[in-house]
């Protein structure tokens, strides 16, 4: 159906709305969930599929096989072509999900007001004008303008980024209410609001609209298809050559025709897709089983060609939670070490753990802080909510790896750092509630920025503990300490915040009766300290930052955060570096107001909306860049979804993060990126490697078949011998190239240039230098076989077949070793078939072949030796060709020689001219 524009609302009446007029809103604007798109019609994706210029290339090859009556080449790159098409459509399918995965954000149902009565309703049912309360733990069902609030705190974190809750204070009369967006959670307190916006028309909605672009085609698929357009041309044209060749020599017209188009078909590497796609599918596999799953199978190689990652901070480079490490008091520092909520950790000064009967200053400054405190720490095998749902914070919500981070906060997050700082002391909070029971307290206030509270003391009398920020507690109104403890106190806090930490300062007073007449007890405090708080990073992301340096690729943080917090994580990575050029910290403002320039130059952006995401993955990608984008949260969305590579967590990820991504990580590790990176690498090194040994061996069968006649040998092969010789090396062993292991230093290269031709960094060389090796050696033999008398033309069938496998051999990856060993099961059976044709009986009338003598067939197979030591000299003078290219190119070391990569990712620049690029 059509939604009609909505239109602002006014305040319902205390009452609601009613049944009625609920129901006509509802059918007035449909319902509360985000639009999806018209599905794209299967034959559609299919003829896109099928329009991929080397499948177009495949489908003539069996055009002129069926024409030729070799049904078996039909049958097999007939299959081919379906196994591609059908993956390809596949993996389109699974990409379309994205906007869809909005749905889930949808809160399950809604607590609403109607007719004067509270109702729970599907929250796909509330409609614009809707009164709704909320409560702690609730997920927002739709946009709205509160009417009423108490204490309360809302989780924005999947939307903007955030990692602290904000609070929603209303103005005076006749100032702007504040809103609340669906998706969002109440992390604590209570709140009514009017619904001003659902489905499509709320945040989410607009941020859906914003992944509605088609992904466009990955690195490899452009540069396959660019290789199939040139290969298809070249091939015809040498084809047609050899065709005019033969019928100016008198062969017959019709033998000749046949020749020409057996040779095209050879040409064309039909297994090609297959390597591809077996490639790509064990890869998919090998990061499954590291915890990475894919969702799009392009996206294991588009990884190896990332040139610059770009990543959220909040629960990607950090822990998505906040944990108080720092602690200030007038006798010194301490330190406070553990991860996530867990009370496992230790608080430290001079390297001296500290316990509750140790250090007095500490334990009283904890003891406060817990006291001032309406959170709760809930353990692993505690339920998550009463009604058995997930009604946690997105930072409670969060979990890392291990047991210890499966505790869970139960309210305000900051609170909860503070209370899992007095555990690692040693505090105990319940005991603390019983000895030091509330009896008053004045709530946190946006506006105040402070709380208080009061406490029965165990001997009587009364301690007031106030915690809040530095700005409005370190103040004479509020202590009653001097002027030389307040300026050192500030001084300290400056300090901590200069170093990315929020902070907090705790102040106490013991009263032996409240004040009276109502008096403030907010005054005459003695400070206590001050807390550093902050949202930790995570233990492998520097080195996954280290990782992704030592490879090449350009690591750049984009958070909703403060520029101050981002700037300090991004040092901490190793995102920024001392003495680098690039800008340190840009802001959002600075690219609204167009004031931020080159958005590739600076490597953090704080402060950032999804429109603005999206801006900055565009100018990466514009300037020439492979991007990959990690990400969690709803705002992410979009950015994954337009990025060359989305990479979401699977954990504390949210589901449209999750299904707008490429890939995702099922253990939220973003050493995980440096495995998948290198698993991409690896796949596009195959495809090369497939390349060389496949295009060697078809251009060795054009040279043959172009020269053979001007050396004593009308026809050096027939249209069978082509094919059955296609048929063997463009089999098994082709295939099972795609499946060789990562070369020993991939990670230490940078990525290839993202505008490098599948065929280039010199790849198009050192093919025509194979192929005129094993064609030298298949048209040696066969001159040597002519002038004494043997069985020429199947001396040269024999030998072109084996010296092919010879390279296929010595192509691998590891050699000497036994990985990939179908591979070595691959070629000795095409080494046997290939014996076979000569001398069993059925197949010598297929093939036209002649049985050899035993010596014969000895020097035959011996040439095979010729690729092989061809190929391994080639290698070897590859890699000396990159440690002389510079000192940029010292990783190219006997590692890379033991690989065999003939496609080793990142090439020198001095190379890549000399490759004529």
């Amino acid at each position: 159906m059509v939604r009609d524009e909505q239109a602002p609302v006014a305040a319902p009446p205390a009452a609601g709305l009613s049944a009625a007029e609920a129901a006509a809103r509802l059918e007035r604007y449909g319902p509360n969930i985000v639009s999806t798109a018209r599905p794209t019609p299967l034959w559609h994706r299919i003829g896109t599929q099928l329009r991929d210029p080397l499948i177009l290339v495949l489908l003539v090859a069996i055009a002129l096989t069926i024409a030729t009556g070799d049904y078996l080449d039909t049958s097999i790159i007939s299959f081919v072509v379906v196994v591609n098409t059908a993956v390809g459509v596949t993996q389109e399918v699974r990409a379309e999900r994205a906007v869809m995965a909005l749905r889930e954000l949808s809160a399950p149902g809604a607590r609403v007001v109607r007719s004067g009565e509270e109702r729970h309703v599907p929250s796909s049912e509330v409609v614009p004008g809707d009164l709704v309360l909320l409560g702690e733990g609730d997920i927002v069902p739709a946009d709205g303008e509160l009417l009423e609030e108490a204490a309360l705190l809302v989780d924005e974190s999947s939307l903007t980024g955030e990692a602290e809750p904000v609070g929603k204070p209303l103005p005076a009369d006749g100032e702007q209410r504040p809103v609340v967006s669906a998706g969002t959670v109440v992390v604590r307190g209570r709140a009514r609001f009017v619904v001003t916006a659902t489905g499509a028309d709320s945040a989410t909605g607009r941020i859906a609209a914003l992944m509605t672009t088609k992904p466009g085609a990955t690195p490899l698929q452009r540069r396959l298809a660019a290789f199939g357009r040139v290969l298809a041309a070249v091939a015809v044209a040498l084809c047609l050559v050899v065709l005019v060749i033969g019928l100016l020599r008198g062969q017959d017209p019709e033998l000749m025709a046949v020749t020409a188009i057996s040779l095209v078909v050879a040409a064309v590497p039909e297994s090609l897709p297959a390597v591809v796609t077996l490639g790509l599918a064990l890869g998919a596999r090998r990061m499954a089983e590291r915890n990475a799953i894919v969702r799009r199978l392009p996206a294991v190689e588009t990884l190896g060609s990332v040139t610059v990652i770009a990543t959220d901070k909040t629960g990607t480079l950090t822990e998505g939670r906040m944990s108080a490490q720092r602690l200030w008091t007038r006798h010194g520092t301490a330190a406070v070490s553990g991860t996530g909520y867990s009370p496992e950790g230790r608080v430290e000064r001079e390297d001296t753990e500290l316990r509750p009967d140790t250090a007095p200053d500490v334990t009283e400054l904890l003891t406060a802080a817990v006291l001032c405190n309406d959170a709760a720490l809930q353990a692993p095998d505690a339920s998550d909510a009463p009604d058995g749902g997930d009604r946690r914070s997105g930072e409670a919500r969060s979990s890392a790896r291990g047991g210890e981070a499966d505790w869970h906060a139960l309210g305000d997050p900051t609170e909860a750092a503070l209370l899992t700082a007095g555990a690692r002391l040693g505090l105990d909070r319940e005991a603390l509630a019983r000895e030091w029971p509330r009896t008053e307290e004045v709530p946190f206030t946006s506006d105040r920025a402070r709380m208080t509270t009061v406490h029965r003391r165990p001997g009587g009398g009364l301690r007031v503990v106030c915690k809040g920020a530095p700005e409005v507690v370190l103040v004479p109104e509020v202590l009653a300490d001097g002027a030389g403890t307040l300026s050192e106190a500030a001084e300290a806090a400056g300090q901590l915040a200069a170093e990315g930490y929020r902070v907090l300062a705790v102040a106490v007073a013991d009263r032996a009766e409240p004040p009276e007449d109502g008096g403030d007890w907010e005054s005459g405090l003695n400070l206590l300290g001050l807390i550093g708080i902050l949202d930790p990073p995570r233990e492998a992301a520097a080195e996954t930052v280290a990782a992704c340096r030592r490879a090449g690729i350009i690591p750049v943080l984009i958070t909703g955060d403060h520029p101050l917090t981002a700037g300090v994580v991004a040092r901490r990575l190793g995102i920024v570096e001392a003495g680098e050029e690039a800008e340190e910290v840009t802001t959002g403002d600075r690219i609204r107001d167009g004031s931020a320039g080159d958005l590739t130059r600076p490597r953090v952006f704080a402060r950032t909306s999804p429109e603005q995401k999206l801006d900055i993955v565009q100018a990466w990608r514009g300037a020439g860049h492979v991007v990959a984008m990690t990400g969690d949260g709803v705002n992410d969305g979009p950015a994954l979804h337009r990025a060359d590579i989305g990479v979401a967590m699977g954990r504390r990820g949210t589901e449209v993060a999750r299904q707008a991504a490429d890939l995702v990580l099922a253990d939220d590790d973003l050493g995980t990126v440096v495995a998948a990176v290198e698993e991409g690498r690896r796949v596009y090194a195959n495809v090369r490697r497939f390349l060389l040994y496949g295009l060697a061996g078809g251009a060795a069968e054009i040279l043959v078949m172009l020269f053979g006649p001007f050396l004593g040998m009308p026809l050096p092969l027939l249209p069978a011998q082509i094919l059955w010789i296609n048929l063997l090396t463009h089999g098994l062993p082709g295939v099972a190239l795609g499946a060789e292991p990562v070369a020993p230093d991939t990670m230490r290269q940078p990525p290839r240039p993202p505008e490098e031709s599948v065929l280039g960094a010199g790849l198009w060389p050192r093919i025509l230098a194979m192929g005129l090796v094993i064609a030298g050696a298949s048209l040696g033999v066969g001159i040597w076989a002519h002038e004494t008398g043997r069985p020429w033309q199947t001396m040269v069938f024999l030998v072109l077949g084996a010296t092919q496998l010879g390279v296929g051999l010595a192509s691998r990856a590891r050699p000497g070793t036994f990985t990939n060993p179908f591979l070595l099961v691959g070629i000795a059976a095409a080494l046997a078939l290939q014996i076979a044709g000569v001398y069993l009986p059925p197949l010598q009338k297929l093939l036209g072949t002649e049985a050899l003598s035993a010596g014969d067939l000895l020097i035959g197979c011996a040439l095979s030796a010729v690729g092989y030591a061809a190929m391994r000299l080639q290698v070897r003078l590859s890699a000396r060709a990159g440690r002389s290219a510079g000192p940029e190119a010292p990783e190219a070391s006997e590692a890379s020689e033991a690989a065999g990569d003939p496609g080793t990712p990142g090439v020198p620049e001095d190379r890549e001219r000399a490759a004529g690029r």
